[in-house]
């Protein structure tokens, strides 16, 4: 919820241009019982979006294994959200297939998944298990999520978050922070010798 200021700023009015609209009858503003004004964020999206229909929004599942060699599990998990969805009565709009690591968040069908979440044209995102959508991080995507109306349903199956990604996942972690400390050994190592060389 924001009040009439924060609105404002979020679609770049001023206030009073709010206060005047509110007046001339060009939008309808919630109030609280104390008689608070306030919007929320699909009021935003009216105002940037002046065609934008909160009906509209779709119901998207997100399917996703590490690497090809998975197009096995992959399809499995694409069956069993399918059964998922239908045991909830869920339609579902789109499918989403991606093969990419969980720790990478630069996936191109992923990036394209989040923009759409945050243009607010997504009410809901099934996925099979959190890490489905990142390895590290899901708080924050659900809350941009939230933030921008959208419900991420989670149908938790363990058995479609495959154990051996997990162990890449932490290889590729161990790795990463293996180069980082032979940097910073390397690079007290040139450090020293200058300092020696520079007290002769």
């Amino acid at each position: 919820m924001y009040r009439i200021g924060e609105f404002a700023q979020r679609i770049g009015r001023s206030a009073s241009t709010v206060r005047r609209w509110e007046r001339e009858g060009r939008i309808t503003i919630a109030r609280t019982a104390s008689g608070q004004r306030y919007f929320t964020d699909a009021d935003v999206r009216k105002m940037l979006h002046p065609g934008f229909d909160e009906l509209t929004r779709k119901t998207i599942v997100y399917c996703r294994v590490s690497s090809p060699g998975q197009k096995d599990d992959l399809a499995s998990q694409v069956t069993a959200m399918e059964e998922f969805c239908r045991g909830r009565g869920l339609a579902v709009d789109e499918w989403v297939r991606e093969i990419g690591g969980g720790m990478n968040l630069k996936r191109k069908k992923f990036l394209a998944l989040m923009d759409a979440i945050e243009r607010g044209e997504v009410g809901t995102l099934v996925i099979a298990h959190k890490d489905r959508l990142a390895r590290f991080g899901f708080e924050y995507l659900e809350y941009v999520a939230e933030k921008n109306g959208c419900t991420i349903l989670i149908a938790n199956q363990e058995s479609l978050s495959p154990q051996e990604e997990m162990v890449q996942d932490l290889l590729a972690i161990v790795h990463t922070f293996s180069c980082r400390l032979y940097g910073l050994r390397k690079y007290e190592k040139t450090l020293k010798g200058e300092l020696t060389g520079g007290g002769r």
